[in-house]
């Protein structure tokens, strides 16, 4: 299911592509309804392996995680996303029941980016969503200006 952006609300951010990935369809409703104002579109995925399809398809910049699913755990998707340099660089969010030290540091340990617990306080989760895709797009954008310096570089040294 894809949802497209609204109008912007928050002009400092680019528009994004977010993938929810929760078992519950009830979960994904809620945070689906507290994106709305932000410039993002939405997909969303009910299982682990639904999301790594997603990924594969979509190449979101930001995924809100579930950790307690069907097929695939959370920490088991956070693992391979953050294992394979392609992927590397979506921001993962653990959206989760699990409030446990370990479960925080298992999330941590997987490579999660952050970390909110259910259930989700919207503010706290806009906060951290929009930080995120800040980091996600600032990335993008010094990857592009270090590609292009090197460009530059090779220029200047097979002009001379």
């Amino acid at each position: 299911m894809t949802q497209e952006p609204t109008s912007p609300t928050d002009n400092a951010l680019p528009p994004s592509t977010v993938l929810i990935v929760d078992d519950n369809a009830q979960n994904v409703e809620l945070l689906q309804a507290f994106l709305e104002s932000l410039p993002v579109r939405i997909i969303t995925a009910s299982d682990g392996v639904e999301a790594l399809e997603q990924v594969a398809h979509h190449n979101p910049d930001l995924i809100l995680l579930d950790i307690m699913m069907p097929k695939m755990s959370g920490f088991q998707v956070c693992r391979k996303l953050k294992a394979d340099p392609a992927t590397r660089d979506i921001q993962i969010l653990m959206v989760t029941a699990l409030n446990e030290l370990g479960d925080i540091e298992q999330a941590s340990e997987c490579g999660t980016d952050d970390f909110v617990s259910k259930p989700v306080n919207k503010f706290e989760l806009l906060t951290r969503v929009k930080s995120l895709l800040r980091v996600r797009h600032l990335k993008s954008e010094l990857e592009r200006a270090l590609t292009y310096l090197n460009e530059i570089e090779q220029d200047d040294t097979t002009s001379s």
